[in-house]
């Protein structure tokens, strides 16, 4: 279990650039994410109904709090293309304070 008010990466792929910018202007208009990071041309190869498939995809690494998770991913399931999307968390052990503490600032609804 994380820690109320721990910092956290949740990463999300999206099928294009455009789609991962709206779902990142729609979890920063909300509070949701202090900041989001967008890497285009993703290659990802991954098994879909029984058979390996592969795309290209943009992924989003958004820098929030574990207070945030719930509500952030509901947001991303409720816009997003796909079926099934990811949305993976990774607590963030250690960082620099000052950061930390921007993140969790500016990541209040």
């Amino acid at each position: 279990m994380i820690q109320d008010d721990a910092c956290c990466l949740a990463m999300v792929t999206t099928p294009d650039a455009q789609c991962a910018r709206r779902l990142v202007g729609l979890a920063l208009e909300a509070r949701l994410a202090a900041c989001a990071n967008v890497t285009l041309n993703l290659e990802s190869h991954y098994w879909w109904q029984g058979k390996i498939q592969s795309s290209s995809e943009a992924l989003i690494l958004f820098k929030t709090t574990s207070m945030n998770l719930a509500r952030l991913e509901t947001l991303i399931l409720k816009n997003h293309p796909y079926e099934t999307p990811e949305f993976v968390v990774i607590p963030i052990l250690h960082g620099n304070l000052r950061y930390m503490e921007w993140i969790r600032s500016n990541s209040t609804p």
